[in-house]
């Protein structure tokens, strides 16, 4: 190899290398401002004792996802904020329970339905979707995907065995400066975290698995509800993310090419099923499997979508043929 190509070369590997790190902390610093003032809150809550007030409250709910009450917690502050909140609270928490790879892959499952909602409905609200009936199908979706993944792992016997805790427990109450520590312990866990999804993120597009995930979709949406417009909008809101498929639907909405029936059905199919590499990837990194996170949602949201589409079609023949 020539010293020319050498040079190219080690200019290339280090434009990437300032890329990944750039991306990994501009990512990592959305993360510290909201997990440092949660981190908090959560540590107040639970030297007040409120943490066990609010477990009692969210009990019912979570036990029928087959979750002990204080995981509530974490599954509020995800819809509330986002999961990298929900994550900051599981890592104060989930330490100090003793669960199952299956109830960490349950509330991963949950976190993955329905996170980020003030943001992401009114996303799908600019899109063209009516905000209550989305949000709905996702906060129902969650109890009831969790409900049966739960019951499944119980039946089968999977995943019954000990969570791996990539997190450090929490020290003792009252012991301030461990528990400061501690949680910058876990906070470097996490921009770790960060970094490897962002490498690999860059190492899936470069292979492919991107646009292999987009081949297999686009051809079987049209069976929910969906035409040629909608969806290879769809299917890149499905991988991406809500905020980059709803920025989609909402130029495509705005050209009137898409039907209003269609950009609902979009919009709830995304609200099942969405961020299917990058937020997988990190409820993978704390604990969740990949059978119940990733394919698991993918067939329970193709499933509810196309059961969706149905009765909304049912109705509407129905209005029509009053009408008539």
């Amino acid at each position: 190899m020539t010293t020319f190509s050498l040079q190219q070369t080690k200019v290339r590997l280090k434009s990437l290398a300032d890329s990944l790190l750039r991306e990994t902390w501009l990512t990592s610093w959305e993360l510290i401002r909201i997990t440092i003032p949660v981190t908090i809150v959560t540590k107040i809550l639970e030297e007040l004792g409120m943490i066990d007030t609010l477990s009692v409250i969210l009990e019912p709910l979570m036990a029928v996802m087959g979750l002990p009450g204080q995981l509530g917690l974490v599954w509020a502050t995800s819809m509330l904020t986002n999961m990298y909140g929900g994550i900051a609270v599981f890592a104060a928490l989930a330490p100090g329970l003793d669960l199952t790879a299956a109830q960490v892959t349950v509330l991963c499952s949950a976190i993955l339905i329905a996170h980020s909602l003030p943001m992401e409905l009114s996303v799908s609200k600019r899109a063209g979707a009516s905000l209550l009936p989305i949000a709905l199908i996702r906060l129902l979706g969650a109890v009831v995907y969790c409900f049966i993944l739960n019951r499944v792992c119980l039946a089968f016997g999977l995943w019954q065995g000990p969570a791996e805790m990539f997190f450090k427990a929490t020290a003792r109450s009252g012991d301030l400066l461990q528990w400061g520590l501690d949680q910058l312990q876990n906070l470097g866990m996490i921009v770790v975290i960060i970094f490897c999804i962002v490498l690999g993120m860059r190492l899936f597009r470069a292979i492919g698995v991107l646009g292999l995930l987009e081949r297999l979709l686009a051809p079987v949406l049209p069976v929910f509800g969906m035409g040629r417009q909608a969806a290879p909008i769809t299917v890149v809101g499905m991988i991406m993310g809500i905020g980059y498929g709803g920025a989609l639907i909402i130029r495509e909405t705005a050209t009137g090419k898409m039907a209003r029936e269609e950009v609902f059905n979009s919009m709830a199919l995304m609200g099942l099923c969405h961020g299917l590499v990058e937020d997988t990837l990190l409820m993978a990194a704390i604990g969740g499997k990949i059978g119940g996170i990733l394919w698991g949602r993918i067939i329970f949201s193709l499933i509810v979508t196309f059961v969706l589409v149905r009765v909304l079609r049912g109705l509407a023949d129905r209005r029509i043929s009053r009408g008539a």
